[in-house]
């Protein structure tokens, strides 16, 4: 009687669990990862044009869902050559030796309507941080080729000095060439990962 009772019990705890979660994969085609500084007087953009990552998606409890994001750092991209070439070099992201960028989740919490502090860890240029983002939950949606897709989108603005990011130059009227502040806006595009090899 007692095995029975006790057979009962995790059956009835494992039919009280949530669903597996959803693997969505980024669709790189439909997502961005931008980024803009203040150079002088003005603001610079750029963008990062090689990352991955998935999203564990449970629908019915968003806050059990988990993301992770690998961006490679030499995919920087400001539409200049040459400005490109130094982000890339020791005095910026030194991509030879810190090649990823890198975001994983540990915990999801409501903040209102489709929105959610999304708290993870952070690391770039060899400095790891946990920090908190602020994502919006664009909702699913079938394609025309038969998949599942979702959407998330999150702005933040970081300090690139507290990741080691310190070059600089200091202009005869006083101040500094670049600010410190880098505004840093992601949109993704996912796709449940049993149709991304259809998605176009």
């Amino acid at each position: 009687m007692n095995r029975k009772l006790f057979a009962a019990a995790v059956l009835t705890t494992l039919a009280a669990l949530p669903l597996r979660a959803d693997n969505f994969a980024i669709d790189p085609n439909h997502s961005e990862v931008s980024f803009q500084i203040r150079h002088m007087v003005s603001q610079v953009r750029g963008r990062f044009n090689d990352f991955n990552g998935t999203v564990q998606l449970d629908p019915k409890n968003l806050p059990a869902s988990s993301v992770e994001l690998h961006i490679k750092a030499a995919s920087i991209d400001t539409n200049v050559p040459d400005r490109d070439k130094h982000l890339r070099s020791a005095d910026f992201f030194d991509v030879e030796k810190y090649p990823e960028i890198t975001f994983k989740s540990e915990s999801i919490k409501p903040a209102g309507k489709d929105t959610y502090n999304v708290t993870g860890t952070l690391t770039m240029h060899g400095v790891s941080k946990k920090v908190t983002l602020p994502v919006t939950y664009g909702g699913q949606a079938k394609d025309p080729w038969g998949g599942t897709r979702a959407g998330f989108q999150t702005a933040t603005t970081l300090d690139r000095k507290e990741y080691g990011i310190v070059w600089n130059k200091a202009l005869d009227a006083g101040g500094a060439l670049l600010g410190d502040d880098v505004s840093i806006a992601i949109n993704l595009e996912t796709v449940k990962k049993d149709a991304a090899a259809k998605g176009k």
